[in-house]
């Protein structure tokens, strides 16, 4: 399987083709709206703006499974982050990141990265990147600020 075969559904439960995303530089995200690093929304979306226009989309995946940091139903949590974070990108609805019911775009995300940082996603606001032939180049911990990997999505953009 490769990342433009999967099919997810946005945070109203509409399915998404990933096929759509073919070609772009990607930020795949697990989120939470109760968490530490939860003011990140703001740099990402920041990243988002500055780069959307040249083939840059985020990905969100709220995810509850830390601490239930991420309460609440996905459009809940939509609101929240429009409303705070004035966040543009597409968010999809809660998932699993690990455990039994992890689900298959993670594991996909983990067994292909090439940096090897642990078969688990350790907390919210792990950030994998990928370039625009949809394979994951690197992987970022929570607390990898957004605008630290700025040059590395500008970098994917022009090649």
């Amino acid at each position: 399987m490769n990342f433009y075969e999967f099919k997810m559904k946005d945070y109203r439960g509409q399915e998404v083709d990933f096929s759509k995303y073919k070609g772009k530089v990607l930020l795949v995200v697990n989120t939470a709206t109760k968490c530490g690093f939860t003011p990140q929304y703001t740099g990402i979306e920041t990243l988002f703006e500055k780069y959307h226009e040249k083939g840059f989309e985020v990905l969100d995946f709220p995810c509850n499974q830390f601490m239930g940091q991420a309460p609440g139903s996905s459009e809940d949590i939509h609101q929240t982050c429009t409303l705070k974070y004035k966040i543009m990108f597409d968010q999809f609805e809660k998932i699993d990141v690990n455990g039994k019911n992890r689900h298959p775009l993670y594991k996909f995300l983990i067994e292909t990265c090439p940096v090897d940082t642990g078969k688990r996603i350790s907390w919210n606001f792990n950030k994998f990147l990928i370039d625009k032939e949809g394979n994951v180049v690197t992987r970022f911990g929570s607390s990898t600020k957004p605008e630290a990997i700025d040059a590395e999505i500008a970098k994917l953009l022009t090649e």
